[in-house]
């Protein structure tokens, strides 16, 4: 799983014509397919990791799978601007992003539907609508990647604050907050710290850290030495960690009365108006199985299962092992539209 390149708002034009191009592939895959049963899946986890497990549903099913996979330079905003820009006419049955803010976006804008199904509640309240509309799994954290030698033992990093202490200014780094998991971290703060702290904190970013174009980049930044720490997901932690660069991974805010780590989910929703409904349920009651948790734990991203009771990969932490952030994501949703115009004041035009 790729962590988001957090680019920015891209051209409307652009998005347009990406989302048009979405569309007319998958008209003419439908068109050319053999007869049976479908289901249509728009993916942001990246293909790489995606398409073998929606492979084995298909042999399993026997229902086939069409999937429109992100790419490296739209990820999930470019999915996410297709689903809106499809909705009087949807295509697509299932969304699968690896994060929440934009399945959040889609949930408020009466884009996603009840799949009517009972897995929803084998997972935690605070990883699944309250309505049933989106369910999460699969989680990754956000954590502090430390360069042990640059940053002494005794002047570790505990707290995502840490990253503007003056005394690091322009070597630490964040990815620009406009879209991915540090869109989704930013919606969390606005919901748990209130506005006004929140945008003090990202000013303060803004002004004390170096603002890279993604989570993956500032882990390469810090495993090569440009920058003492920054914040980043534990899967490009985890590739930097086990390439053996001198890097730590914290993971912040621990401690009574502390804020606690924030876990991100992959969250996954049935379409609004879905044209195969009955096929798209059985798909994301699959995606919501152990199987696919323990395969994406097993996997290069060691990502964590939110199913209760599932083992854990031993090469992260889990919201059972360390102190996690407790937020309301529905709240951090409505929290949404006023974090993200102050953030696109501040950081669009952000190197």
């Amino acid at each position: 799983m790729h962590s988001e390149s957090n680019s920015g708002r891209l051209p409307v034009v652009f998005i347009g014509v990406l989302a048009l191009a979405a569309a007319v592939g998958l008209v003419v895959s439908l068109r050319n397919s053999p007869s049976g049963p479908v289901v249509v899946v728009y993916s942001a986890l990246d293909e790489q990791f995606s398409r073998p497990i929606l492979e084995r549903f298909t042999d399993q099913t026997g229902i086939r799978v069409l999937a429109k996979y992100d790419t490296e330079s739209t990820k999930s905003v470019g999915l996410t601007q297709a689903l809106l820009a499809e909705r009087a006419r949807p295509r697509c049955d299932v969304f699968w992003n690896n994060e929440i803010v934009n399945t959040l976006r889609l949930s408020r804008g009466s884009l996603l539907q009840d799949c009517d199904s009972a897995v929803f509640e084998q997972f935690p309240a605070e990883y699944r609508s309250k309505s049933d509309l989106w369910c999460g799994f699969a989680a990754r954290a956000r954590v502090l990647l430390v360069n042990t030698d640059l940053v002494n033992k005794d002047a570790m990093p505990t707290s995502i604050e840490d990253l503007c202490d003056p005394q690091w200014k322009n070597r630490v780094g964040i990815a620009k907050p406009l879209a991915g998991t540090t869109a989704s971290h930013a919606a969390c703060l606005f919901a748990v710290w209130g506005e006004e702290r929140a945008k003090e904190f990202f000013r303060c970013l803004k002004a004390n850290a170096q603002v890279l174009g993604g989570n993956k980049q500032v882990a390469r930044a810090v495993a090569t030495g440009a920058l003492a720490f920054g914040l980043t997901d534990t899967d490009d932690a985890l590739i930097e960690l086990e390439a053996g660069y001198p890097v730590e991974i914290v993971y912040p805010d621990q401690g009574e009365g502390k804020l606690g780590t924030l876990f991100i989910p992959n969250t996954i929703a049935m379409i609004e108006g879905a044209p195969h409904k009955d096929s798209a349920k059985r798909l994301i009651e699959y995606l919501l199985s152990s199987e696919v948790e323990q395969t994406l734990a097993a996997g290069p991203s060691a990502q964590i299962p939110l199913r209760p009771g599932e083992s854990k990969s031993d090469r992260v932490e889990s919201p059972e092992t360390v102190q996690a952030m407790q937020v309301d994501f529905e709240e951090a949703a409505e929290n949404w539209d006023v974090a993200a115009q102050f953030l696109r004041r501040e950081f669009a035009a952000a190197d």
